[in-house]
């Protein structure tokens, strides 16, 4: 990944014109100094008023030289900056969406906001005061230099010792600076992530009765990050009270050695006038060229971070191969661990399951099944084994048409800010209201959804804080029958719905899974009675596969799954309906 300073590359043109409006700024600051003292020694030695006309002309000349090079200056800088920094934020967007889950939970959700919001800021404001600033200090000091040093030696030399000592403050301040700056995010980070966990479980927080000690544990990253930026900002404040006692002792010292001069007619007093505005000159962009030194070591803790992301490349790589409608699922010998585990979450999993065919997966809490249907939308690879559809092994095959030819409705339901219509419309460009309606009748969803105001054009909340949980299963449902795609995969996705509605669903459900194939990750029994294969886990381990009557007569896990929830009469009963 390029470096973010690379970012600046597009703007060419407007960086020639930015560089270009310095010198009108610079003509103007140190011209009309040049001039006024010429006006002050021609014209009291001449009193010609001709003299001071012409000097009046070209001092006229220079402020509008100097005007147009400031507001061209102000332009380009301000637009390079903010263009860059909308750059900057859009990539790292569009590079964090091709991560898998394990970069994410690398980096975690609240350090990305940061990264993407608050620390493109701070390169914003380093790059703006870079282009509005930095690029005119080094032609100020320069040219002040040099014209200081013309008007007066003795006068220079004053001058000349004064900047190493600025110099040498400002290579402190970066020194103890860069760590402060560092702690300082890393606490933004953490202040983030602890507002987003208080913010989204406010009702978890406040039915434990425990918002105090949820406000104690961000006042204490408040006070940690406040005393962080405190420190910086107290070094900051320091500079400029210590710089223009600097810049006074050393304009004292250039009056009085000018007041001798004077007496000795060794110097005029309009060179006097202008040596002072030289040397304010040659102060300011010396201060303003540090300045850039002491904004750099929190502007580099910005850009690493953000450098950080960019330079993560995903686990997850697109293969090249283009997938059809899905009508075979194999998993052959599949082992998985995360990336930050020691033993395997799955140990040799194999199963196969075909177009119309209904595939359970059950098993206790921590047993890997959510972990196993992950693994079958790419969202975490295999560490063994193959997984393959349609005979393809699914690592060659392109990530976006994989996806787009499977559903997945998740555990905990995302619901996007927008209406019911929008929320449910999501996996397709564009949706009829007719496909929209029958996704929603088929999902159980039409009935809470026709008693809401506004039925489809509802607004959902952020997070669908105004919905049960049972009514955002039911929309995520409809969300991914709308797709009507060849694998549809069921993680927990009734767990919410009661037994009366569960059931409607199953009966709606049946007549369509005859064009798909259907994974069912469950914890009710009553939900997979009616699968074609049950697949079994323990522990990560394949327990038992089959189907309901031979798996309860063989497999103690299961069984003892089963007679958790049901009663020996209610199998029997179960097993007579499905015989008869």
């Amino acid at each position: 990944m390029k470096p973010i300073w690379n970012f600046t590359k597009k703007y060419k043109t407007l960086l020639l014109f930015d560089f270009l409006s310095v010198f009108g700024f610079a003509l103007s600051e140190l011209g009309i100094p040049t001039i006024i003292a010429q006006m002050i020694d021609q014209g009291i030695e001449r009193s010609d008023p001709q003299v001071i006309i012409r000097l009046f002309v070209i001092i006229l000349i220079i402020s509008v030289l100097g005007v147009c090079g400031t507001s061209l200056l102000a332009f380009c800088s301000t637009r390079i900056s903010t263009n860059v920094t909308y750059d900057l934020r859009q990539t790292i967007f569009d590079h964090v969406m091709t991560f898998s889950h394990a970069e994410m939970e690398k980096f975690g959700i609240a350090s990305m906001i940061t990264r993407t919001n608050n620390d493109a800021y701070q390169i914003m404001v380093f790059l703006q005061t870079i282009l509005r600033s930095a690029m005119i200090a080094p032609i100020m000091i320069v040219v002040s230099l040099c014209l200081v040093t013309l008007t007066s030696m003795n006068l220079a030399i004053i001058v000349f010792a004064t900047i190493p000592i600025i110099v040498v403050g400002v290579i402190i301040f970066a020194k103890y600076s860069a760590p402060l700056s560092e702690n300082q995010q890393r606490s933004l980070d953490s202040m983030n992530r602890i507002l987003r966990e208080d913010l989204s479980g406010i009702r978890v927080i406040r039915s434990f009765n425990n918002e105090g000690y949820e406000e104690k544990r961000f006042e204490k990253e408040n006070t940690w990050y406040t005393s962080q930026t405190n420190k910086l900002f107290k070094m900051m404040s320091c500079t400029d009270p210590l710089f223009f006692f600097l810049m006074n002792l050393a304009t004292i010292a250039i009056y009085y050695v000018s007041a001798i001069m004077l007496g000795h007619q060794s110097i005029e007093i309009g060179q006097v006038v202008a040596f002072v505005e030289y040397l304010f000159h040659a102060m300011m962009s010396v201060l303003v060229f540090c300045m850039v030194f002491m904004m750099y070591p929190r502007a580099n803790v910005s850009a690493k971070r953000i450098q950080e992301v960019l330079n993560t490349t995903s686990s997850i790589h697109s293969g090249n191969q283009t997938l059809g409608r899905i009508k075979k699922v194999e998993l052959r010998n599949v082992s998985f661990s995360y990336p930050d585990g020691e033993e395997n979450v799955l140990s040799d999993i194999s199963f196969e399951v075909r177009q119309g065919q209904k595939l359970a997966v059950i098993g206790s809490t921590g047993s890997g099944k959510s972990t196993l249907v992950k693994l079958l939308a790419r969202f975490y690879d295999p560490t063994k084994g193959q997984i393959l559809m349609n005979d393809q092994d699914i690592s060659k095959v392109d990530l976006s048409s994989l996806r787009q030819e499977l559903s997945f409705i998740s555990q905990k339901p995302h619901m996007f800010k927008g209406t019911i219509k929008e929320n449910i419309a999501f996996g397709l460009d564009e949706a009829i209201m007719e496909d929209i309606h029958e996704a929603a009748q088929i999902a159980q969803a039409m009935d809470f959804i026709l008693e809401k105001e506004n039925q489809f054009e509802e607004e959902i909340a952020e997070e669908g804080t105004n919905l049960s949980g049972g009514q955002k299963q039911r929309i995520s449902i409809a969300r991914a029958l709308l797709k009507k795609c060849g694998l549809i995969i069921y993680d927990d996705s009734f767990s919410a719905l009661d037994f009366k509605t569960d059931s409607m669903l199953r009966q709606a459900l049946a007549p369509i899974r005859k064009d798909s194939i259907n994974i069912v990750v469950a914890q009710r029994v009553s939900t997979i009675l009616d699968a074609d294969q049950i697949l079994v886990l323990d522990e990560g381990k394949v327990a038992g596969y089959g189907q309901h009557e031979q798996l309860f007569e063989t497999c103690q896990v299961y069984r003892e799954i089963v007679l958790s929830q049901m009663s020996e009469e209610e199998v029997s009963d179960h097993a007579k309906k499905t015989h008869v």
